[in-house]
């Protein structure tokens, strides 16, 4: 029933713009899917689906999984569209985004497997970094700077 459910949300999202969980979860119920909006948030989260901005709405989008040979494209498709500051404090970075893009950066970072980050924790429009130390902060910091050039 979740692999149906999760093909059914990808199929969906790639033939109509859905820029909510409610939009999802109705869609879902009119092709006969019964579910929840936690279910449909933890789905969201495996097929690691993020919102992007497409016709001036943000819409629901899936991208590769991770590991896959396009995530410096990835990350600097998410950050272009909704970062608009990064700035290093000691070993955090924090990331301030467009309202509801924190978690979709933030996602793609936790995916990416970046050197000296130990964990992401996102709010609704700041993503906080938590690097091994100062000078991957910096690097870190400095790196995106230089991908939102």
């Amino acid at each position: 029933m979740k692999r149906a459910r999760q093909a059914e949300i990808l199929s969906i999202i790639q033939s109509q713009a859905v820029e909510t969980q409610e939009q999802l979860l109705q869609a879902l119920r009119s092709r006969g899917f019964t579910s929840t909006q936690a279910t449909i948030s933890r789905d969201i989260k495996e097929l690691h689906l993020v919102k992007e901005l497409s016709g001036g709405c943000y819409r629901y989008t899936a991208y590769p999984r991770p590991g896959a040979d396009n995530s410096q494209g990835r990350l600097r498709n998410i950050f272009k569209e909704g970062v608009l500051s990064v700035d290093a404090a000691q070993n955090l970075v924090v990331i301030k985004t467009m309202p509801g893009l924190a978690s979709a950066a933030c996602s793609a970072l936790d995916n990416m497997e970046i050197d000296g980050m130990i964990a992401s924790l996102a709010g609704d429009d700041v993503g906080l970094l938590v690097m091994r130390d100062n000078a991957a902060a910096q690097a870190f910091s400095q790196n995106v700077h230089r991908l939102l050039k």
